[in-house]
């Protein structure tokens, strides 16, 4: 029988796929388009016939090159992408009012790219495996999430976007069989870090109370509202306009083409290079750091051994790159450059993209996640891990790099299967570290703590973590040479 859910915007047909109930495509927010354009998300009018949901709706517009815009991840998003992106996507084990718990998936991809409906987003695994409610969001992306400044009072649309979802998730979650008091936040990289920024916004922070933190880049600098609308004017300048009025009436193309021209024109040698950040206002008034900090919300945290190895490992760029080099980059952002290189040497040897590499994400991720490990001790409710499973694809130059937990978090490596960063792994080693890392998501969404019958994983006292290898075992926390 056809699945049909009567939501607070009106009723919607799914489909029955291997037991699940799924329905794709549902819009959260008012299309984002014409008058709406680079405002903060506003309601849905909502329909009176019954909308089909059996197909996923247009990712957010984004930059994309067939075969994949990443040497080492490969596509992140795909076609169709429209302005009219407001939708999420839900897998349910039944429509029959049994509370599940439920878990909302926000993706990354540098603030830039990425969809809430791609394969390797999928959230099958997780509803049949955890007998869980699972969401994915869509939310706007580069230019039409991040510009700063286009309309007074209209900031961190991307925020405004996931914020809205989680409020149509609280209020229909019932309907979908789930429990609106038992959601989890679940993202990796700029998605833990949205957790961060939802962690304090005015309502969204009300409506749920696990949060699983998967390589946020916390050590982020925010920039101030007068540095992101300067930015917006150098995105116009770009597409030859004198100034932000300028890009009011851009099409769709030409403000894609406007996100990849800032990231050609402000990317600097050794940075993580980013189009657009967020911006501190008045729905993020703290860096999302020390939003994490508040007790309230049970946290499972982490991060891979190498996550600086992504913008790095495969860039030409970086294979003649010197000591005297990356001294320099250094310079911008430490006291004493020069020790800082050599302590990292001293740890990896005298490589000085390993040195970069290993900076980078000492200081974007890694850092900041340990420190609110410190600052958490004793709430008995936070949980680390590092993931520190060697990729075996470009002469294991990568290591444990950057998004390689993803296709373990959610245990269908087969989705996977074109990624260039899973080449070469050994199966057994993908399908036990992939069970064994799936249940402990499940089980921390289902009861706040990742341990399962088979890991032994207690509460982070401020100086352990679990490390997640083809063998997994808990350490200590290996700290930065600096």
């Amino acid at each position: 029988m056809t699945p049909v859910v009567v939501t607070s915007g009106g009723a919607v047909r799914g489909l029955l796929e291997d037991g699940l109930a799924v329905f794709r495509g549902i819009p959260y927010a008012a299309p984002p388009v014409d008058d709406l354009r680079w405002r903060r998300a506003q309601s849905h009018p909502g329909w009176t016939d019954v909308r089909d949901a059996t197909r996923y709706g247009p990712s957010a517009p984004q930059p994309y090159l067939p075969g994949g815009a990443s040497p080492i991840l490969g596509e992140h998003g795909s076609p169709p992408f429209d302005e009219d992106c407001l939708t999420l996507n839900v897998w349910t084990p039944g429509l029959d009012g049994a509370n599940r718990p439920v878990l909302v998936w926000i993706h990354g991809g540098g603030f830039t790219t990425g969809s809430g409906s791609i394969p390797y987003y999928a959230g099958d695994t997780f509803a049949r495996n955890g007998n869980l409610v699972v969401v994915t969001i869509n939310y706007r992306l580069g230019a039409f999430g991040y510009l700063h400044g286009m309309v007074p009072g209209h900031s961190n649309l991307w925020l405004s976007d996931q914020a809205a979802a989680l409020n149509w998730i609280a209020e229909n979650a019932a309907a979908f069989g789930g429990d609106p008091n038992a959601i989890t936040l679940m993202g990796q990289s700029g998605g833990g870090f949205s957790i961060g920024a939802l962690a304090q916004h005015p309502t969204a922070a009300q409506q749920f109370h696990r949060a699983i933190v998967q390589s946020a880049p916390l050590g982020l600098d925010l920039p101030t509202p007068e540095e992101a609308a300067e930015r917006t004017d150098a995105v116009a300048v770009l597409l030859g306009h004198a100034d932000c009025r300028g890009l009011a009436g851009e099409p769709t193309a030409r403000l894609v083409e406007g996100t990849v021209a800032a990231l050609g024109r402000f990317a600097e040698f050794g940075t993580w290079n980013l189009a657009f950040s967020p911006v501190l206002d008045d729905l993020m008034s703290v860096p999302p750091r020390d939003a994490l900090a508040d007790p309230r919300v049970e946290l499972l945290i982490g991060w891979t051994e190498d996550e600086g190895t992504f913008p790095f490992a495969t860039d030409p760029r970086y294979d003649t790159a010197t000591a005297d080099d990356v001294v320099a980059v250094f310079g911008k952002r430490h006291q004493d450059p020069g020790l800082v290189y050599r302590r990292y040497a001293d740890a990896l040897g005298d490589d000085p993209r390993a040195v970069l590499s290993a900076e980078c994400g000492d200081r974007l991720f890694k850092a900041p996640a340990r420190d609110l490990l410190i600052r958490r001790a004793g709430t008995g409710n936070t949980y680390a891990y590092e993931f520190a499973l060697d990729a075996v694809a470009f002469a294991g130059a990568l290591g444990a790099t950057h998004c390689l937990e993803l296709p373990f978090t959610f245990a269908n490596p087969e989705k996977w299967a074109a990624a260039p960063f899973l080449a070469g792994l050994d199966p057994d080693t993908l399908r036990s570290l992939g069970t064994r890392m799936h249940r402990s998501w499940i089980s921390f969404v289902r009861n706040g703590k990742p341990e399962t019958g088979s890991l032994h994983w207690p509460a982070s006292d401020g100086t352990t973590v679990m490390v997640l290898d083809a063998d997994s075992k808990v350490a200590t926390v290996r700290t930065s040479p600096v």
